[in-house]
């Protein structure tokens, strides 16, 4: 029997829906907001969960190392994520 070892491919942060929980792949961005991200603790291999989403979609607010930050929707999606 083959041993099937299932990949979960990255998606962006901004994906998920509130309750989710994932694990930081990398960041796509670069340069002072690479910087802020990092800073904040979003690190590959940092566990996330989605807290809330604002009525517009837009911040959105999860929990990261035990603190919560909301990020915007456009930060969000620079961010991959793999669904736990």
């Amino acid at each position: 029997m083959k041993n099937i070892n299932l990949q979960i491919n990255p998606i962006p942060l901004s994906k998920l829906s509130v309750g989710a929980i994932a694990k930081v792949s990398d960041l796509l961005i670069s340069g002072l907001s690479r910087r802020r991200m990092l800073d904040l603790g979003l690190v590959p291999g940092t566990i996330i969960e989605v807290i809330r989403k604002s009525p517009l979609g837009d911040p959105i607010a999860y929990n990261i190392r035990g603190a919560t930050i909301a990020l915007r929707k456009e930060e969000a999606s620079q961010i991959l994520v793999k669904p736990m």
